[in-house]
């Protein structure tokens, strides 16, 4: 029977169990403690496993069985959606406000109490973000930060993490970015981690764990870090052109 293994800060960064040990229920569940070390998550996130604990819970690593993800010329707007966008004056910077996306993100949702991106989560994604593997695609209208998503990008892959939005349709703007990356043959791959019927409305699909690791592990070889973000701001509507 698989069990939870417990980690020690001390232990090395490989010392996770075999995914294939994960719980069936709760779905996922792998290993309990180690910390947020950015050695620890990059080790993590390129073998399937991410952190995803409560406020007072002890730090837990997960890796789910299916796994969502959105792959090349998947990614689906409704007609509606693209109406909006194509009118929208909002456009999509990268990386120029991170602490703003990843607090926004934690921020109270109607859907659910409390957050799972706990204070030590936001110090450990922060540093991930000074040392260029965490990024945020922002949107913009009139000079305000109105949704976004965060991530980590390894080689090919992109891990993301939460989305947030301010007004409608801007998270599904900054998905729309990212699918362009896909497009483009910039990434591979979008890891939307937990099923949800949000994403399965937007393009993600459930393909199996062991589908998602062969999928993963050629796009984050070499292990380096993704730079080919835009430097300039894009419009909505310019996404929908290609």
């Amino acid at each position: 029977m698989s069990r939870v293994v417990w980690l020690s800060p001390a232990d090395p960064v490989e010392a996770f169990p075999p995914v294939e040990n994960a719980l069936r229920e709760p779905d996922g569940l792998l290993a309990a403690g180690g910390d947020l070390s950015t050695e620890r998550l990059l080790y993590a996130y390129r073998h399937g496993i991410f952190p995803w604990y409560d406020e007072g819970q002890p730090l837990l690593w997960w890796s789910p069985d299916p796994r969502c993800v959105l792959r090349p010329g998947d990614f689906y707007l409704s007609r509606r959606s693209r109406r909006y966008i194509r009118r929208s004056t909002a456009v999509v910077r990268v990386n120029t406000a991170f602490g703003e996306v990843i607090r926004a993100c934690a921020g109270p949702r109607r859907s659910q109490q409390g957050t799972w991106i706990t204070d030590d989560m936001i110090g450990a994604y922060e540093q991930l973000h000074n040392e260029r593997w965490a990024h945020s695609i922002e949107v913009w209208r009139d000079g305000v930060l109105i949704g976004g998503i965060y991530g980590i990008a390894i080689g090919r892959a992109f891990f993301g993490e939460s989305m947030w939005s301010e007004e409608p349709n801007a998270s599904k703007i900054a998905l729309l970015a990212l699918a362009r990356h896909m497009d483009n043959g910039d990434l591979g791959v979008v890891d939307c981690q937990v099923l949800s019927s949000h994403l399965l409305s937007l393009g993600a699909t459930a393909i199996p764990r062991k589908e998602f690791l062969s999928c993963i592990e050629p796009l984050c070889e070499p292990a380096c870090r993704f730079e080919n973000w835009p430097s300039d701001p894009i419009t909505a509507a310019e996404l929908l052109v290609e």
